[in-house]
């Protein structure tokens, strides 16, 4: 993947641009002058379906759109046509994850607030497949379609190494992400220890909101994507996807989508830094996820010494002790972990 240009993100500039042209006119005039519907009209509009070179043509001539816009125009329509790589596995996507997917491809920014998973563009195929494996055991679908599902998140990461430019990605994660299990214990330690080390790219920066924090702000997962206008007919604004079950709900608008580039904002400031969250991040890998991979026992051990000290911060005569590891079992995990790691 060498270009960013994307049909939908052409196709949403296009129809921008066509309700631009159309000022204070109704559709109704436009589609009465030029012998159509008002459906027609306002498809066109809207960004839905293909735009025929000749129908815009008969729009811009309405318009009086002279050269060169009028040929720029045709060139992002002509773009608009286009077959993107995606459309390959159309009988496998919905149309919302398609739509998600071309405003993707040719973002020039994305900020990503995750509250439940690790972002797709950070995912390992294995926590991948782990993910879609849960949703097939509410959702079934056939195996063709697990693995092409699979195939093209990993696809999708295409844009932060491959692209030209790549995609600037600004991600905050819930603690919880780290911590809470995703496939097998394998698969977690796997997941962690790269999503540290694709915080290390240059275009990409992950912080980790702590469950302890500072902010009582809530919200649901959602990305602002953010769109260049270099050498573009049109500016096309921030589009906020929200995450559903089962689909994507869009939101634009100058006024709602920046309330999201606040919200992220307050979400980054209450965040640890990029060097502490990847801090925290390798420390949840070895300490959490390493440590049950190399001995389920150290595990148990850590959970049995967890529910001691708080049954002894729940009595008044042990309170002295709170906060103190008890001595034998501080004994046995130091011997265990100095074993586990020759």
């Amino acid at each position: 993947m060498t270009s960013s240009a994307s049909p939908t993100v052409r196709r949403r500039r296009l129809a921008a641009e066509l309700r631009r042209l159309r000022g204070n006119r109704t559709g109704t005039t436009v589609a009465k002058a030029l012998g159509w519907s008002p459906a027609k009209v306002s498809r066109y509009e809207l960004g839905q379906g293909t735009f025929p070179l000749e129908e815009i043509e008969k729009l811009l001539d309405y318009y009086g759109v002279t050269e060169p816009r009028r040929a720029q125009l045709l060139d992002l329509a002509a773009e608009a046509n286009e077959r993107a790589w995606w459309y390959d596995y159309a009988d496998d996507l919905s149309p919302a994850y398609m739509e998600f997917i071309g405003l993707e491809t040719e973002a020039a920014s994305a900020l990503v607030w995750q509250v439940a998973a690790v972002p797709g563009l950070l995912q390992t195929e294995q926590y991948a497949r782990a993910v879609h494996a849960a949703h097939q055991e509410v959702v079934l679908m056939p195996p063709g379609v697990f693995e092409r599902r699979v195939a093209v998140r990993m696809i999708r990461q295409q844009v932060l190494a491959t692209r030209n430019p790549p995609l600037e990605l600004s991600a905050v994660l819930d603690e919880s992400v780290l911590l809470r299990r995703v496939g097998t214990r394998e698969v977690m330690f796997a997941q962690l220890r790269h999503l540290a080390e694709m915080a290390e790219l240059p275009n990409v920066e992950v912080r980790i909101l702590p469950l302890q924090s500072d902010t009582s702000l809530k919200a649901d997962s959602f990305v602002v994507f953010g769109f260049s206008p270099e050498q573009e007919t049109s500016k096309l604004g921030d589009v906020v996807s929200t995450e559903g079950i089962e689909s994507e709900i869009y939101i634009e608008g100058e006024t709602d989508t920046y309330i999201f580039r606040l919200i992220f904002g307050a979400f980054a400031k209450a965040a640890l830094s990029p060097e502490d969250s990847r801090e925290l991040i390798l420390r949840t890998a070895e300490q959490l996820w390493a440590l049950a991979i190399r001995s389920p026992a150290i595990v148990r051990l850590w959970a049995i010494g967890g529910k001691l000290n708080d049954q002894c911060g729940a009595r008044a005569r042990c309170q002295q002790l709170r906060g103190r590891p008890w001595p034998p079992l501080a004994e046995k995990l130091a011997h265990l972990w100095r074993r586990q790691l020759r």
